[in-house]
């Protein structure tokens, strides 16, 4: 079994702490990230709930929910988050119903993107060796997408990746690596079928 990071017994951060550092931390080790957990997923719940009344106190919810939300952004329940304070939304983002962001990995959405519904973003990643992942070891990475994207629905995007400004990803696509910018990607792992540009990334 190979070492990692978080085996060093001089290293005195939380799990909290080497997680927002993107280092090797054991979730099930600390009270502090099942507290902030259990938190956010009973306010994505309450926000849930409160929309069907009332959509413009529910949208102040939602606002308080993440760490920063541009003006003109507008969403639909359920919206569902892990760490809220770790996420970004960018200026007239609108993010349609059944949003999923999982881990505390920073998420950076830039300005007008288009989140079409049952869109997941998953920031953990957890070991290859089957002993660290049987102790518990997770580790997150941010995942960025830029400005004037168009995710379709159902499209999951993996740790670590960024979608370039005014790609298009497809409905259903997994993108497991960087999307280039002014470009359509789709499929299972998903990758380029179009150039929107002809300076685009093939």
């Amino acid at each position: 079994m190979t070492r990692l990071p978080g085996d060093d017994p001089t290293d005195t951060r939380t799990e909290y702490q080497k997680m927002v550092a993107g280092d090797w931390y054991r979730y099930r080790l600390s009270a502090e990230l099942g507290e902030i957990t259990a938190r956010n997923h009973e306010a994505s719940r309450r926000l849930t709930e409160v929309y069907r009344a009332d959509p413009q106190t529910a949208l102040v919810m939602f606002r308080d929910l993440l760490g920063f939300v541009g003006e003109g952004v507008d969403f639909r329940p359920p919206f569902s988050v892990e760490y809220g304070h770790h996420v970004s939304i960018g200026r007239g983002t609108f993010v349609n119903a059944d949003f999923l962001a999982l881990g505390g990995g920073r998420i950076t959405i830039g300005e007008d993107v288009l989140i079409g519904p049952g869109v997941r973003f998953y920031t953990p990643n957890h070991p290859l060796d089957p002993d660290h992942r049987r102790a518990g070891y997770e580790r997150v990475l941010p995942i960025v997408v830029g400005d004037n994207v168009w995710i379709g629905g159902s499209a999951i995007l993996l740790p670590g990746v960024t979608v370039g400004a005014d790609a298009i990803v497809g409905a259903g696509a997994v993108v497991t690596r960087d999307v280039p910018p002014a470009t359509v990607v789709a499929g299972n792992p998903a990758r380029v079928i179009r150039r929107l540009r002809e300076d685009a990334a093939s």
